[in-house]
């Protein structure tokens, strides 16, 4: 029997993880550590009820050393898409340690990344340290709806104010 229920996490999409494996290779010798969100299955084409892993979020002011990485959780989004956590082991040892098991409370799964960082070197553990296993997907992320503008934005929502007043 699986970790996840129905519904629940059914793998990591590919690019997720390989952002992690180079953030975490990018960090070494010291500890890289992000949040994971997902999304449902069904905005990235598959056709099943469930969650795929499909972000890395790097909580800005996360300090970090050979042995741990701390997360400022004044900094960490309230996202409902909340999914897990997943950090580095720069000597290599895919194990959760004590203090890794105190930060797995949050989410349904975390992933640590161990030395040196290739595509095989991470597992996948649920809340109590257990490993479980999650699929890498080959699945395109949705894109995320990005509110951007230039100065000709400005400059167009301006004269639409002047005509208004």
């Amino acid at each position: 029997m699986g970790l996840f229920r129905s519904g629940g996490v059914l793998g990591i999409a590919e690019s997720a993880l390989e952002f992690a494996l180079a953030a975490s290779e990018e960090s070494h010798p010291n500890e890289y550590m992000g949040l994971l969100r997902g999304d449902d299955a069904r905005t990235v084409g598959l056709d099943e009820s469930g969650t795929v892993l499909t972000d890395v979020l790097v909580i800005p002011g996360t300090e970090s050393n050979p042995v741990s990485a701390t997360v400022k959780t004044s900094m960490v989004p309230n996202d409902v898409r909340a999914a897990g956590s997943i950090h580095s082991h720069p000597n290599g040892v895919l194990q959760p340690s004590d203090a890794d098991l105190q930060t797995f409370g949050r989410g349904d799964v975390h992933i640590i990344v161990g030395y040196p960082y290739g595509r095989d070197d991470w597992r996948a553990f649920d809340n109590d340290g257990e490993p479980v296993d999650l699929p890498v997907l080959d699945v395109e992320p949705p894109e995320e709806a990005f509110f951007d503008f230039d100065q000709s934005d400005i400059d167009r929502e301006l004269r639409e104010e002047e005509f208004d007043s």
